[in-house]
């Protein structure tokens, strides 16, 4: 736990949150004091939806702290129970009220007794995991729950009585070929727009969806998860976990291959299929051409296959780029970057310091170096280092972008609203790779399109900024020397101005004069 005005991923509570309001018809309580509840606020403003349930909080204040929490807590969870009628009520505390060191848990198993509705507590150390981490064990401990649930009362439909949840036994399958996609969920980016390429995709290979994990789907329905042939982790943030238990429990396979670019989506495909065709569930009246598939996709419905080929994607070969993000999109979007459109990637990063082993893996023959942090002023320093011609990050690196004139492509959470389209922009599948060539193409500033803006006047005409994030240093340009500086195409100011800065402060110059700014020209070689 630290103090920061900046955080990639956010405390744990939100990761609960946004896993339980995803949810149909689950209620969640969070027991903390004022200014901790800010969720609703976040989401309604974000996320575009007509209908959600709100969190309810259960406020710690100076009253709570003098008689305890028990009563109120208690009181909130059977409240709620009565009024909503929930299937399900979450209670999490979040890092301020864990200071209490209160037992929850006997909470819960007191409002358990006095509530119709199913009662958990978040079973997540706020000290230790992000966000994402909390998501992705939440969303594991609701499906062991409902599972173990089903085990108790042998309600469930697959197999026998006496067989019910036996590892590979019994369990009947839904006839025709079924998965199960996890980790669609509130909040997260273009989550539904993923959600139908991916839904488009799997019924174009003749596979029905048994569940969608947590995104509107109902408790209830948990148990019926054993039914899927497989299950798709599209995103190695929040899923993951809970694959691993149903391949643990029933030996359910899971593919974790994440289908963005067109190199990718091919390798899911082939998964699906080494999955199909394995003796446990080959089916000679399911048959399927899945190389045609994968051929026809690449070369006459998407065109981004046709578009790296082209003059245009040729223009992007060598150019630098810096990546960061989420350890799935990072990642993604470096292999795109540097196979299939041919840019020199000098930096991938992420801040999912938990997944930098994996992330180590993907990405290391694809960049020139890597950055594992969640310091956003370490990445602004690298950045402002490498000076790329464009960013590919989240929304802290477009405000890094903005202050040093580097166009930059959002790409992974946490973003603004405008990063919640209402038309249809996916980043998975073969439309996902459309729409990632065009955001790749677009977030590049070709030169004569500066050169341009310069001359007929447009975005270039703004003053120019004289701190830039690669120094603290208090230099200060003479009129003259702006005047010049001005003169020079926008394209190549941003870099020459901090040049200059860099020969000023090595020569341990306060003002930039037109003579230094001749003097560093001649000391770099131009």
């Amino acid at each position: 736990m630290k103090l920061a005005y900046w955080m990639y991923a956010g405390p744990a509570h939100i990761g609960t949150l946004r896993v339980a309001s995803s949810f149909k018809n689950v209620h969640a309580i969070m027991h903390a004091p004022l200014g901790d509840d800010y969720f609703n606020v976040m989401r309604s403003m974000l996320e575009r939806e007509r209908d959600f349930t709100p969190v309810t909080a259960s406020i710690v204040d100076r009253h709570v702290l003098a008689r305890g929490s028990q009563e109120k807590v208690v009181e909130n969870i059977t409240r709620k129970d009565k009024e909503e009628r929930p299937d399900l009520i979450i209670l999490t505390p979040t890092c301020t009220s864990s200071i209490l060191q209160e037992d929850l848990q006997n909470f819960v198993n007191r409002a358990s007794m006095e509530s119709k509705s199913d009662v958990i507590l978040a079973d997540v150390n706020h000290y230790r995991v992000n966000e994402l981490q909390a998501a992705d064990r939440t969303l594991e401990q609701i499906v062991r729950f409902y599972i173990e649930k089903a085990k108790q009362n042998n309600t469930s439909t697959v197999g026998s009585k006496n067989e019910v949840f036996e590892k590979a036994k019994g369990i009947e399958k839904t006839k025709k070929p079924s998965a199960n996609i996890f980790g669609i969920f509130t909040l997260g980016f273009h989550h539904q727009h993923d959600c139908r390429e991916l839904k488009r995709l799997l019924a174009d290979l003749g596979i029905s969806i048994n569940e969608i994990i947590p995104e509107g789907c109902s408790v209830e329905n948990l148990q019926n998860l054993p039914k899927a042939w497989f299950n798709i982790v599209p995103y190695r943030e929040v899923g993951l976990m809970a694959a691993k238990y149903l391949e643990k429990e029933f030996s359910m396979p899971y593919i974790t291959t994440t289908p963005m670019g067109l190199v990718d989506t091919a390798i899911f495909i082939r998964e699906i299929q080494s999955i199909l065709e394995k003796p446990d569930f080959f089916n000679k009246n399911f048959q399927f051409d899945y190389e045609n598939y994968i051929d026809h996709q690449t070369r006459f419905v998407s065109q981004a296959a046709w578009f790296s080929r082209s003059i245009d994607c040729q223009n992007l070969t060598g150019k630098k780029a810096v990546v960061f993000g989420d350890a799935t999109h990072a990642s993604s979007i470096t292999k795109i970057l540097s196979r299939e459109m041919g840019v020199r990637v000098c930096c991938a990063g992420t801040y999912c310091k938990h997944d930098a082993d994996w992330f180590r893996e993907q990405v290391e023959n694809f960049c020139d170096e890597i950055l594992i942090t969640d310091d956003h002023t370490q990445v602004a320093d690298m950045i402002a280092r490498i000076e790329p011609s464009a960013i590919f990050g989240t929304q802290m690196e477009r405000h890094i972008g903005k202050r040093l004139d580097i166009p930059c492509g959002v790409i992974s959470a946490p973003v603004h609203i405008q990063n919640f389209p209402l038309g249809y922009r996916p980043f998975l599948g073969y439309e996902g790779a459309n729409q990632i060539a065009d955001l790749a193409y677009n977030s590049f500033t070709l030169g004569m399109e500066d050169h341009l803006l310069e001359i007929f006047g447009g975005h270039d005409t703004k003053e120019v900024i004289t701190k830039t994030l690669s120094t603290e240093s208090d230099l200060t340009w003479s009129s003259d020397s702006l005047v010049e500086l001005s003169k020079i195409p926008g394209f190549v100011r941003g870099k020459i101005k901090r040049n200059t800065e860099k020969y000023a402060r090595e020569k341990g110059l306060k003002e930039i004069t037109i003579d230094v700014m001749f003097a560093a020209k001649e000391a770099v070689g131009a």
